[in-house]
């Protein structure tokens, strides 16, 4: 058996994707006004968006446990794979790096061995589908890690938001740099150079930003041969919008496409509105 590849539920994979890369999925856990549930098997973005929409709000997301990676990992081993290569969301917004590195430390260094993608959505995504494909050719479990490693610096991830309380509340910006969007009335362009959540620009409308986040995508693209994920939540449109762009834009230089709505960890830092560009540049 080749080297399984596990990675976490805020990597929104299009479903048809899990099963033919063999993929492990270990989903985060979202509490929603009290109601706690595995995102993508208990807890959905319309769960997420229904909630953020009303008055009274408390969200919060949490880890897996170690244990649970463990878990994941001994039963992958058991069942003849020759390693294990764990690929996460980044480790400036989340824990859930450092409870896989400590699992893969109790199971064995030498046959577990934990990526942080540096981000999320497909911006974590690709690497998994890089990583999968090089367990799939055959590589070793330092192969498979690299190529993980190699998608994670080719790939390039901007999103808008519609307002900046969703992310304050969860503590990924501070108050000053949210404060500073809704007393200008600023939509922010976001991106994710080292990790972490960083305002990349400001724009006074939705269908500016959306523009935006065209330009930005292809000036990331360069003279590249691509593929695209877009990620919205509750925003089907501009979903349509910037697949309809950028598939303009790019020409034939785009191959895979690949659209979904975000979950509900993301939804619970992002808010209702979210439109994401995530651009993979092929080797």
């Amino acid at each position: 058996m080749p080297v399984a590849v596990v990675t976490d539920s805020t990597a929104y994979l299009p479903p048809e994707l899990v099963r033919p890369h063999r993929l492990t999925v270990v989903p985060l856990t979202v509490v929603l006004n009290g109601a706690e549930g595995l995102e993508g098997v208990e807890t959905f973005p319309e769960d997420a968006t229904r909630v953020l929409s009303g008055r009274r709000v408390t969200v919060s997301t949490s880890r897996p446990a170690p244990e649970q990676f463990a878990q994941v990992y001994r039963q992958l081993l058991a069942d003849g794979a020759d390693g294990v290569v764990s690929v996460h969301l980044s480790a400036e917004l989340s824990g859930t790096v450092e409870a896989a590195r400590l699992a893969a430390a109790e199971v064995g260094d030498d046959r577990v061995t934990v990526v942080d993608s540096r981000s999320t959505g497909m911006g974590l995504g690709f690497p998994v589908l890089a990583a999968a494909a090089a367990a799939a050719r055959g590589a070793d479990l330092t192969g498979v890690r690299q190529a993980a490693l190699d998608a994670v610096d080719r790939t390039t991830i901007f999103f808008y938001v519609d307002t900046l309380e969703f992310l304050r509340r969860g503590g990924r910006i501070n108050a000053a740099e949210a404060l500073l969007g809704t007393a200008l009335s600023v939509k922010p362009i976001m991106h994710m150079p080292d990790g972490s959540i960083v305002v990349r620009d400001k724009v006074r409308t939705a269908s500016r930003g959306i523009a935006r986040l065209v330009d930005l995508a292809v000036e990331a693209a360069g003279d590249a041969d691509v593929d695209l994920a877009v990620h919205h939540l509750a925003a089907p449109q501009r979903a349509d919008q910037l697949l309809a762009a950028l598939t303009e834009r790019l020409g034939d230089r785009l191959h895979d496409t690949y659209v979904t709505e975000a979950g509900a960890v993301i939804a619970a830092h992002a808010g209702p509105g979210l439109a994401c560009v995530v651009l993979h540049r092929r080797p």
